[in-house]
């Protein structure tokens, strides 16, 4: 991938994660980090609404369809790791029930929120 359609890429996965914190935040959610990182892998949002946290992946492609199919097993188990680790840094939070969910942006379409996108211990 060249240096300029990489930055490109990076600039729409920017743009599409601040317009997934707008729509938590108007939804009642409460941003705790962005672009969270640990040894065992990243997490694009991490809120909260209540008694629960969300672990948020954010994908933006040509379709919606295609962001769906970007989220892979693998890159899955990668999130659950780094939300265990966020969890053992955050003793406070221990006792919220835990939630993995999909953001899917396509162009000129809002953002699809999917709740509940796949079960995992946390």
């Amino acid at each position: 991938m060249s240096l300029a359609r990489r930055r490109r890429a990076q600039r729409t996965g920017r743009w599409a994660e601040t317009a997934c914190v707008a729509v938590l935040r108007l939804k009642g959610y409460r941003v705790l980090a962005r672009r969270w990182r640990a040894p065992v892998g990243e997490i694009d949002i991490i809120a909260r609404r209540g008694r629960l946290i969300v672990f948020v992946e954010v994908k933006a492609r040509a379709s919606r369809r295609a962001a769906l199919e970007a989220v892979s097993t693998r890159q899955r188990a990668r999130i659950a790791r780094a939300a265990a680790w966020f969890l053992q840094s955050r003793p406070e939070l221990a006792g919220l029930a835990c939630r993995f969910d999909v953001f899917v942006v396509a162009k000129r379409r809002l953002p699809a929120h999917i709740q509940g996108a796949w079960e995992q211990e946390a």
